[in-house]
């Protein structure tokens, strides 16, 4: 590919580098969560919410669980103003939920932004100012000293002006595009910053990391946040936030990395909606730490009700691949994945404490409010029989004998690609009683009468092409005597070498079905029939099966 010259890297690795974080295999406990969705996510839409879409998705994010979220930038605009003050003058923030504001270390946006938050009752107000080279030389073409000033200026303002309000509001600073800034110079403006804050155990700072652009590969970002959390000032007193874009499509790898680095909070959107590429998608985070047995302290049981509310909410898609909430993660239309995904979940029958190791699905997915019927096991020309019979079972309660399935998988995967399209439930159902049960008939047994004598008698009445004739045959039990009858009457030979009957619903008045396998010169022709007495039901499947072995 040309071009690719003009291209070097802009990320800066530490002068000290520690690979503490790469001995740890695992986050084991949930970060602080802090949705940025109303600020970071709301910016990047093509037509950003309006006041009423916001509070409601607000409310949305308290329901889920968040106790810190991001509303806005109240200074920029009057449509952010108006939505912190009505989340404020309408009592809509609850009392364990922290608003967090954003503004730019430039005095009058401070100064706006704290009118803007008069009268809530927890408060984050969020100073940052950019520090990378790129920024630096070309956007505020000021040195080291002067940008850091910029940011030790803003962080004096905000302790005046939360001093004269006599509230004791919390601070949060970022040296925005973190990641294309040379680590000892971010954390000596970091240091900087908590030196006018002076934090303490009870009202902690937050230092934000931002990938505000990716630049590097995840294990750098880790190496820089541990340098800068291994030598931060107050370090007790300082809750080190992380705050990736997804720039390289690493947003969640940055921050799992990071978060074994020393990073304690997490800030990023639902579905990693934000500008560009977007920002780190909070719920496949979440979701990752629950597959691992750690919960995620956050609330995503009913994960169709949350998208649907995104969607409405943002007019933004969510991908059908979107790990954990698209449509299609847990859907397996490959044969094999259906016949081990059948075979995990009939393991489980029983054992519902027992952890859960269904193969192809990471996680159970009625943890997430997905159903198995209609959401798991999905039939196309892909399918096999593994999958067609968990449809038929699961939603119909046929129990089909393993060799039968093979051929209803034959049967559906057929349908399917004639028609090009996948077969739901119902369909997959049509084509069972297509192939076994509603058969084209040559020949039909309305009616037969049994006697015991040496064995079974059977009187047949065998109906083909208008006429009826009654053929008596015996047998050693009532199927096998009606099957001599059809072979005499017909002068066919044939094995019936398979016969499997079950209920289909409960209670005495259940249905009954029953399937039929019948030899002839190695195939085997299958036929199944139902009905309220099972004789009868054993007989429609007889018949279903040579009717389709004389076709």
């Amino acid at each position: 590919m040309k071009h690719f010259e003009k291209y070097k890297k802009q990320y800066f690795l530490p002068p000290e580098r520690s690979m503490d974080w790469a001995e740890k295999d695992a986050v084991d406990k949930a970060p602080v969560w802090c949705s940025v969705d109303l600020r970071d996510g709301n910016q990047a839409l093509i037509e950003p919410m309006g006041l009423h879409q916001k509070i409601e998705f607000f409310k949305l994010l308290v329901e889920i669980g968040f106790k810190e979220i991001e509303v806005g930038f109240p200074a920029a605009s009057d449509t952010e103003y108006e939505f912190l003050r009505a989340l404020i003058e309408q009592n809509l923030i609850p009392d364990d939920v922290t608003v967090q504001v954003l503004t730019q270390a430039r005095e009058h946006i401070i100064r706006k932004t704290f009118e803007a938050v008069k009268g809530a009752k927890n408060v984050i107000v969020h100073v940052y100012n950019s520090t990378s080279v790129a920024q630096r030389e070309q956007v505020f073409k000021k040195d080291k000293e002067e940008i850091k000033k910029i940011a030790i200026e803003g962080a004096k303002l905000l302790k005046e002006l939360t001093e004269e309000a006599g509230a004791s509001y919390r601070f949060e600073y970022s040296p925005e595009s973190f990641t294309g800034t040379e680590p000892e110079y971010a954390l000596e403006v970091c240091n900087a910053v908590l030196d006018v804050w002076q934090p303490t155990a009870d009202r902690k700072a937050i230092i934000n990391l931002p990938v505000t652009v990716e630049h590097s590969m995840p294990h750098v970002y880790a190496q820089q946040v541990e340098y800068v959390s291994k030598r931060l000032h107050f370090r007790k007193n300082v809750v080190l936030s992380l705050h990736p874009h997804n720039d390289r499509g690493c947003g969640v790898a940055d921050s799992e990395l990071g978060l074994l680095a020393g990073g304690e909070r997490v800030e990023g959107t639902l579905f990693g909606n934000g500008e560009r590429t977007g920002n780190v998608d909070i719920i496949t985070l979440a979701m990752n730490l629950f597959s691992h047995g750690v919960d995620p302290e956050l609330n995503f049981e009913n994960m169709p009700y949350i998208t649907a509310l995104y969607k409405s909410f943002t007019d933004m898609p969510v991908s059908p691949r979107q790990p954990y909430a698209g449509e299609l993660v847990f859907a397996a239309f490959s044969g094999s994945h259906q016949d081990a995904i059948a075979k995990g979940m009939e393991c489980r029958k029983g054992k519902e404490t027992e952890l859960w190791t269904v193969p192809y699905l990471p996680i159970d997915p009625k943890d997430v409010g997905r159903e198995y019927d209609s959401d798991v096991i999905r039939i196309n020309s892909q399918s096999g029989k593994g999958g067609v019979g968990y449809v038929l079972q699961s939603a119909y309660g046929l129990n089909l004998p393993r060799k039968m399935k093979e051929v209803m998988g034959y049967a559906a995967k057929g349908v399917s690609d004639r028609m090009h399209k996948e077969l739901k439930a119902p369909e997959v159902y049509k084509v069972f009683l297509d192939t076994f049960v509603n058969v084209p008939k040559r020949f039909d047994v309305p009616e037969c009468h049994f006697r015991q004598k040496n064995g079974i008698e059977a009187d047949v009445t065998i109906v083909q092409g208008g006429e009826s004739v009654v053929v008596t045959a015996k047998g050693n039990g009532r199927l096998d005597a009606v099957s001599n009858a059809i072979k005499s009457h017909f002068d066919i030979s044939y094995l019936l070498t398979s016969y499997e009957e079950h209920a289909l619903t409960g209670g005495s008045s259940s249905s009954a079905i029953s399937y039929v396998g019948l030899d002839l010169d190695g195939k085997t022709f299958w036929g199944a029939g139902i009905d309220e007495d099972i004789i009868t039901s054993s007989i429609k499947a007889l018949v279903a099966a040579v009717n389709r072995l004389m076709a």
